[in-house]
């Protein structure tokens, strides 16, 4: 039964990704025919894909708070690729993310042809990268980033880097925190962290091969950027982030890629 499931579910998932190859080749050669940029029309239709890619997951979902009605710059912490799926179903976002995963077989130019941007650790193009995030935002495009830079086990948080935040002062938008849990049984999920040395594709198969798991996504209060120094807006959001995730426990640094 459990080699059934596997193979059912990675049909569907295949189905629901040559689905994305499909919009992602017809909206580049529309923007080649107009010479426009269309990236409101490819966030609204990213927006649908990851709906149905999230379907295609062993997720039950449940979200608590109001989606924001303003474009704002989305924070959150970061356990598993499928973060990705999982929030952008949920409003048309933007990403920024590391560069290994634009050279992901299929994911990665799929990601890239929804506007993701892709930035390198530690190879000192920040300025570039902040350059473009000011300009997605001033624009009015929602943007979501992963401040503590890598995925975790969700045990814990690793501090938020204030740099990635300066945009939302510069562009003068508030950020949305955004917390995120995988459950399985109550307890904290063991199947999805995406950490360490795990590959893609031994995660997915591991990951379509369990049981239904839980996930829990808060949308938190919103917390406005002006007159805030970016460490600040930092500290901010990684602190209500924790809050909502371990209440009172005391923080700890999580184990990370």
């Amino acid at each position: 039964m459990k080699k059934l499931r596997l193979y059912l579910r990675l049909l569907r998932l295949l189905a629901v990704i040559s689905l994305g190859a499909l919009l992602a080749t017809g909206v580049t050669l529309l923007e080649r025919l107009v010479r426009h940029d269309l990236m409101p029309t490819r966030q609204r239709l990213t927006r649908w894909f990851l709906a149905r890619l999230t379907g295609a997951l062993p997720f039950r979902l449940q979200v608590q708070g109001g989606l924001p009605r303003q474009p704002m710059l989305w924070v959150s912490n970061h356990v598993s690729w499928t973060d990705i799926p999982l929030l952008g179903m949920l409003t048309p976002l933007s990403f920024l993310s590391k560069a290994e995963v634009r050279t992901w077989p299929v994911a990665g130019w799929l990601a890239h042809k929804a506007g993701t941007l892709f930035i390198r650790r530690g190879s000192g193009d920040s300025g570039l990268v902040g350059q473009q995030l000011n300009r997605h935002l001033q624009r009015g495009r929602p943007l979501l980033i992963f401040p503590e830079g890598t995925t975790t086990d969700g045990l814990g948080l690793r501090t938020f880097h204030g740099r990635l935040l300066s945009s939302a002062i510069d562009s003068g938008v508030p950020v949305q925190p955004v917390a995120i849990r995988y459950l399985r049984g109550g307890q904290p999920c063991s199947v999805a962290p995406f950490v360490g040395d795990d590959d893609m594709l031994s995660h997915l198969l591991r990951l379509l091969a369990s049981d239904l798991g839980e996930v829990q996504i808060q949308l938190l209060t919103p917390i406005d950027s002006r007159e805030l120094n970016r460490n600040a807006l930092a500290r901010q959001a990684q602190q209500a982030i924790g809050q909502a995730l371990f209440g009172d426990a005391p923080a700890r640094a999580s184990q990370a890629a």
